[in-house]
């Protein structure tokens, strides 16, 4: 599976983010401290609408708030709905959509009253297939607007305090801090990247709904290159189609007085950002790779970053080195063996334990995922050796891919060894068998 898998910069033609409210603490609470889900480097977080708990991306690269994959929710009520056009990243043109008014969204015990929702029809459109677990929504600025809002990747937990004084003077004396600046709604700071020989100073969009480490433009500024050793990729997808580009690893990345070194960078193509609203001088971005090295601090009011190294701060930049994407296809039933150990009622006396114990067996059923190759990288490893999109997954290296989560299957293809994978798959119904070395190319 790629990185970014769903890339939405949103452009709406009816947009009026600053007439909201942004969320508000409810209760004499100075701050809150939820749990998140951190897959592919993207976090997930309970959020309800209308009064019931739906699953939201937490995306500093969004505007406004994004609706999707709602069939199994039929209970949320809406309001005040009229059709609209949504574009973003891709290729292709604009999607329909709803725009939705005066909804009450919860998280824990903020709440944001009059709530604007968009609401994309496309069934398409779809995270959760490539994610793995139930994905109903995207949240950008309405949920940093209006307090601080810390991000600990190590801990997994979203931690917001109440924009006080008390509360900022704290986090200045716990962290690091970048200044950033708030343009249409949206983070950005100057950091640079050295290539050639040369330092390049370039201001990034700061998203943490984009799961690479680095993306840079190559058509902003005549110092940004391709470089050399790169293979064409698929960088994931906006509302306007699929988004084509290159990977490639640069010499060094730095924001502040953090350096990284060798990261793995995407060079999206021109047709894949041509509906992007650039603001001046956006030369690219940076993702969850580089955030999740931290604990971070959004503070959009004074317009700073706050950072703490965790960890994983220097943990090796890597990549999905087969070149197979894999994503959800539905759900099997899948019969197991449950063990049962009973004490009968019975006077047979058991040297160890004083009872009779018996073991026997039951069978259970549980639905188990179903997993697809969604896409194939051209002349990667599992391109030579004959996979296809389509193909439905029956064992990885001997193993059933269910015992797998999706999350897990993409850490074995980014392994950093040339490790071998051995697939057998399910083509119009025949039963193929593959096998490939992990191959870095870069």
């Amino acid at each position: 599976m790629k990185k970014p898998l769903f890339l939405l910069l949103m452009y709406c033609y009816t947009c009026s983010v600053y007439s909201q409210q942004g969320f508000q603490f409810e209760k004499e609470a100075n701050k809150i401290s939820v749990p998140f889900k951190l897959i592919n480097n993207l976090v997930f977080v309970p959020i309800k609408v209308n009064g019931i708990e739906l699953n939201f991306l937490l995306d500093t690269g969004v505007v406004e708030t994004i609706l999707f994959s709602l069939e199994d929710k039929k209970e949320v009520r809406f309001f005040n709905i009229e059709k609209i056009l949504l574009k973003g990243l891709g290729s292709q043109e604009a999607v329909e959509g709803l725009k939705s008014t005066n909804n009450i969204l919860e998280f824990s015990s903020l709440k944001n009253r009059n709530h604007m929702l968009y609401i994309v029809l496309d069934p398409d459109f779809n995270l959760s297939s490539h994610i793995g677990i139930p994905v109903n929504g995207i949240i950008g600025y309405q949920f940093f607007r209006n307090n601080l809002v810390e991000i600990d990747y190590r801990k997994r937990r979203v931690i917001v305090y109440k924009d006080t004084a008390k509360n900022r003077t704290k986090m200045a004396k716990k962290f690091s801090s970048i200044p950033i600046t708030i343009e249409n709604a949206k983070p950005y700071l100057k950091s640079s990247v050295f290539q050639n020989n040369r330092d390049v100073p370039v201001k990034v969009l700061v998203d943490i709904g984009n799961s690479d480490a680095v993306w840079l433009f190559q058509d902003r500024s005549k110092w940004i290159k391709v470089p050399e050793r790169n293979f064409d990729d698929f960088l994931g997808r906006g509302f306007s189609g699929d988004v084509e580009g290159k990977r490639a690893r640069i010499e060094k990345f730095q924001m502040g007085d953090f350096i990284f070194n060798n990261p793995v960078v995407a060079f999206p193509d021109s047709i894949s950002i041509r509906n992007v609203t650039m603001v001046p001088d956006r030369m690219g971005s940076v993702g969850g790779e580089i955030m999740r090295r931290f604990t971070v601090v959004f503070d959009y009011r004074e317009q700073q970053l706050y950072f703490k190294k965790n960890s994983d701060y220097q943990a090796p930049f890597s990549y999905n080195k087969s070149g197979v994407e894999i994503q959800h296809n539905g759900l099997q039933w899948v019969q197991e063996t449950v063990r049962m150990e009973t004490v009968p009622l019975s006077t047979k006396y058991n040297e160890s334990s004083g009872v009779s114990i018996t073991t026997d067996f039951k069978y259970k059923f549980k639905l188990k995922p179903i997993y697809e190759i969604a896409n194939v990288r051209k002349n990667s490893p599992a391109a030579k050796a004959g996979l296809q999109k389509g193909d439905i997954i029956i064992k990885i290296n001997n193993n059933i891919p269910y015992q797998y989560s999706l999350q897990e299957i993409n850490f074995l293809f980014k392994s950093v060894e040339d490790k071998w994978i051995d697939i057998e798959v399910e083509r119009e119904s025949q039963i193929l068998k593959f096998r490939f070395k992990l191959d870095d190319i870069l």
